[in-house]
């Protein structure tokens, strides 16, 4: 599988670390709480699109958010972290 980095372009998936759904990107202010305890530990796993947290780690060191199909693994949209609009407060992803 290859990754678009938009500040390297098309890359092997080697060079990049996964982290997890895009929502732990909007850690509450305030620290710890039993809804951000519940986000963190009690996780879905849905059959379609998700957005995934992914590390450069072997490229320019970028956080990115990846939009991917867990039943396809057909990416659609890739993006650096920096630059996507966090969720509602409240909002599920």
């Amino acid at each position: 599988m290859r990754l678009n980095c938009p500040l390297c372009g098309d890359r092997d998936l080697r060079e990049f670390t996964y982290y997890g759904a895009s929502v732990y990107a909007d850690r509450p202010e305030g620290g710890w709480s039993e809804a951000w305890d519940d986000l963190l530990h009690l996780r879905d796993n849905p059959a379609g699109e998700t957005n995934d947290l992914w590390y450069h780690e072997l490229g320019c060191s970028a956080w990115i958010e990846v939009s991917r199909n867990t039943v396809t693994h057909a990416i659609s949209d890739t993006r650096l972290l920096a630059e996507r609009k966090p969720a509602a407060k409240g909002a599920k992803a």
